[in-house]
């Protein structure tokens, strides 16, 4: 005659797992990750060809006009095609974890997902607007190091109520941005890098480990 052993360790385990999961934000998927890197390497590529007409415009011509102002037409060139991608990518974001809920027969805007944006909204709110007093103070060379560290903190701030590949990348980005501000003439390369290649890396690493 066999018995069913019952193990209460593995049983309180089995409920705590339970109960963190549905505590937490877990609709993101590999896609947004990415269709984010996609954007970011589409934006460094118009930045680079366009606006920056294949490097012939040299770094620091960039960094002011001929009178001094910081606010010309390469500035704003950089500004706009970097408001475009992380708006598409922000987007994106939401689309792919609305898609994801509606395919689980789940709730997308519940107390999980306010929670969650709540605290990624506070250091990117926080970032844009520490940007735009870069920008206006002529600081430009330090833009891409802020906005990676902001992004990467965001990110560590809202890790904490959804997945851990949202820290990692998260602690990723803050480490390319402070690289950024040390090496701020390869901007565009630290864009790359960080909003580009760790998008790529962040999807791959979702997909193999909870989607395939």
């Amino acid at each position: 005659m066999k018995t069913n052993s019952v193990n209460p360790k593995e049983d309180l385990q089995a409920i705590r797992e339970i109960m963190e999961r549905s505590s937490k934000f877990m609709l993101l998927n590999s896609w947004a990750g990415f269709f984010a890197g996609t954007c970011a390497l589409i934006g460094a590529a118009v930045a680079w060809f366009v606006v920056l007409d294949s490097g012939r415009i040299h770094y620091d011509e960039f960094l002011c006009s001929v009178d001094g102002s910081p606010i010309n037409n390469v500035t704003i060139g950089l500004g706009i095609d970097a408001i475009v991608v992380l708006f598409a990518a922000g987007i994106a974001a939401l689309y792919f974890s609305f898609r994801k809920a509606r395919k689980a027969g789940q709730k997308f805007w519940t107390s999980q997902t306010k929670r969650v944006l709540y605290h990624l909204l506070i250091p990117l709110v926080s970032g844009a607007v520490f940007v735009l007093i870069l920008v206006f103070r002529n600081d430009i060379d330090l833009t891409v190091s802020a906005m990676l560290i902001f992004y990467g903190l965001a990110l560590v701030n809202a890790g904490k109520f959804t997945s851990p590949e949202i820290h990692y990348l998260g602690m990723s980005e803050v480490v390319l941005g402070l690289l950024a501000g040390i090496f701020a003439p390869y901007g565009i390369l630290f864009w790359v890098l960080g909003f580009g290649v760790l998008h790529f890396i962040y999807g791959a690493v979702m997909y193999y480990r909870h989607e395939r």
